[in-house]
Formats: structure tokens, sequence, C-alpha cells
């Protein structure tokens, strides 16, 4: 759950693991920012994937589309605010639950602390090497090697 997101994100990873051919995607022309800190992201393309929330005798389940990036992330996708719209669907971060209302009766998607805990763990550790990484880029190009002069007198 990211109420703060306009993205729904399904990592590369995700889409190779439910076995979905790269043939599926459609391609989209849009960057966006604010997903990698300080950098533009580049989607490889867009993908329509049913979700369905709840079980066999009460569950919702509407098409979403979803933005398909090849980098790394501590999730299998993020779904964006507007989808819980969609779905009528109010998050409680608080107590790590997603209520809905299903044709039977109210759906409750939950959590447990130690995974929240672990995925944040996970997502504080990536967003350390790509903060590093960038820092060092920079770094590197701010320096000049020093090269010796060989022929001064001394």
């Amino acid at each position: 759950m990211d109420g703060g997101s306009g993205l729904n994100i399904l990592y590369v990873d995700t889409l190779d693991a439910m076995r979905i051919p790269r043939s599926e995607l459609h391609l989209v022309s849009s960057i966006f920012h604010g997903v990698i800190l300080g950098t533009q992201a580049y989607p490889l393309r867009q993908i329509d994937l049913p979700d369905m929330f709840g079980d066999r005798a009460n569950f919702c389940l509407e098409v979403l589309t979803f933005e398909v990036v090849d980098f790394l992330g501590s999730y299998h996708a993020i779904l964006r605010h507007p989808c819980y719209a969609k779905f009528m669907a109010i998050p409680n971060y608080t107590y790590l639950k997603l209520k809905m209302l299903g044709p039977n009766d109210v759906i409750t998607m939950d959590s447990t602390f130690l995974h929240a805990y672990t995925c944040d763990h996970e997502h504080y550790e990536l967003a350390t090497i790509v903060i590093n990484s960038v820092e060092l880029s920079e770094l590197g190009n701010l320096l000049t090697p020093a090269v010796p002069q060989c022929n001064e007198l001394t």
C-alpha cells in the first residue's frame, strides 16, 4: 500500500515470476520522477492486469494498468492512491489493513508488523545504495585525477 504514489508499479522481476510474456506489454511514452531518488525513471512498458482482492465467496475484481519497471524494489508491486478509489478501499497504515466493500461482506487484507518491518528495512537498504551510487558518481565528476608532471624540474 502506498497512499502517496501516483503510479501502479510492477517490477520486472515480479512480471517474470508470474511468467507473463513480454509480448503482453504495450508501449508507454512517458517518464516519471520521484520513484528513484534524484533521477528520472523510464518504464519498460505498461500492462493491464486483473487484480482481485478477497476470496471465492467474497471478492472485488478490477483491471489495473501497471508501469513495468526494470530496477530494484523491495516490493512486488505498488498500488497508487486512485486504485483505492476504484476499489472503494480504505487503507489503515497503523494496523496494516486494507478494507473494501465486497458483494457479500467487507474484505479485509492485512499483514504483520514483522513483514512490514522487513519490507521497510529492505527499502531503506535499497535507498541507501541508490543515494550512495548517485553521490559517488557526483564526486567522481568533481574530482579530476592528479597526473604528475614528469618533465618538471625540481
